[in-house]
């Protein structure tokens, strides 16, 4: 089915990593003809992307950035607009894990970086981008939440607020925004096959740490699909939220994680 995106111009955040929802998305929209922006805090990775949506006949610029500096961030936007002309396309993919582990033993510095990637980070892209958007009638915006910012969970409550807020903002920004043009939206990932199970935030002294694989099974078991997401699964949405087909879901957290926080 053609998605209509044929020469739109996407700009993807986090899209360096090789295993990650963002070069998955990144790859998947040049794969429908975009032409895309390839951001990421490491320049190794944003070109290795780069190259594999070049190979693919489609513009691609990889650039360096720290999306939590506003400056940095505006120099991205001022390149891509130099190179491309326009955005059409964002996709807030950047973000961090972390801070596993009882609050009431967490430190204050894992809040602020989760803080300063997972919402200031977004703020600062959507800020300077979508202007332009609203100046052309006409963008789209996903940014990339999880399901633990609609449930929490054990270990993971400075990330889960980080990730509601991520939700929260999708739907006061699609509100304010949607009869001018630019249709805004969430996606909610699941764990991915990558995902790391070495911590050991389900730890007390009465109930001793549990191993890696024994952390991945357990979880395993709590999703219905009874398999974790692919960076794909998640791209194939995003994609479908870019397009047109996806003109009336406005401000929608979509969880892509196989049945896992069903609500």
């Amino acid at each position: 089915m053609d998605l209509g995106l044929k020469d739109k111009v996407a700009l993807v955040t986090g899209a360096g990593s090789q295993l990650g929802f963002g070069k998955a998305t990144a790859v998947t929209l040049a794969k429908e003809g975009c032409n895309v922006i390839v951001a990421d805090m490491y320049l190794d990775g944003a070109e290795k992307t780069a190259a594999e949506i070049r190979a693919l006949g489609r513009k691609a610029m990889p650039v360096n950035v720290d999306i939590t500096d506003k400056a940095d961030v505006s120099a991205l936007v001022k390149a891509a607009l130099a190179e491309f002309g326009r955005i059409d396309i964002l996709v807030n993919n950047a973000g961090i894990a972390g801070g596993g582990g009882f609050f009431a033993t967490s430190k204050e510095d894992s809040w602020d970086q989760l803080i300063d990637v997972n919402i200031k980070g977004m703020l600062n892209c959507t800020r300077q981008i979508l202007p332009l958007m609203l100046q052309n009638k006409y963008g789209k915006i996903v940014n990339i939440a999880s399901g633990l910012g609609k449930s929490g969970g054990p270990g993971t409550s400075v990330y889960s607020a980080t990730k509601g807020a991520v939700i929260s903002f999708t739907k006061s920004l699609a509100a304010e925004v949607a009869a001018l043009g630019v249709n805004v939206n969430c996606v909610a990932p699941g764990l991915a096959p990558s995902t790391n199970f070495g911590g050991t935030p389900d730890a007390t002294e009465s109930s001793p740490a549990r191993t890696a694989s024994e952390r991945s099974n357990s979880v395993l078991a709590t999703i219905p699909l009874g398999r974790f997401t692919e960076p794909q699964d998640v791209a194939n949405m995003i994609a479908y939220l870019v397009s047109d087909l996806a003109v009336d879901v406005v401000g929608q957290p979509i969880s892509v994680e196989g049945g896992r926080f069903m609500m």
